[in-house]
């Protein structure tokens, strides 16, 4: 999560660097899930239903974008979701928090990057 307006201009400025090569070849990227949304990922592999946690992230963001396509249901489900929900800066610092004291997340190793790169 990038917080400094500096960090978010660098972040601006790699995306549309890399724009022309991305729209070409695609584009690799880390992400970071956190616990709960990691172990449903982990089941969906287990169970066979992804093979990989990569998958997962091009269904989800897939799936969001053909959500709002349909700006009505996209509304209602984020009017649904908010009932209840905390503050944003709340969350933010909560997780800010637990970023800072926590340990080393569990590091999914691509299966067939490794065998590539055996080649």
């Amino acid at each position: 999560m990038t917080s400094t307006n500096a960090g978010k201009n660098e972040s601006a400025e790699q995306a549309k660097a890399l724009q022309a090569q991305a729209s070409a070849d695609g584009l690799r990227f880390e992400a970071y899930l956190p616990p709960d949304l990691a172990v449903r990922v982990l089941s969906l592999v287990e169970g066979h239903l992804i093979d990989d946690p990569s998958e997962a992230v091009f269904v989800f963001l897939r799936e969001q974008w053909e959500l709002e396509q349909h700006r009505d249901l996209l509304e209602e489900l984020l009017r649904r979701k908010a009932r209840g929900a905390r503050p944003l800066r709340e969350v933010i610092a909560e997780l800010r928090e637990r970023a800072a004291s926590a340990p080393a997340p569990a590091r999914w190793e691509n299966v067939s990057s490794s065998s590539e790169e055996k080649l």
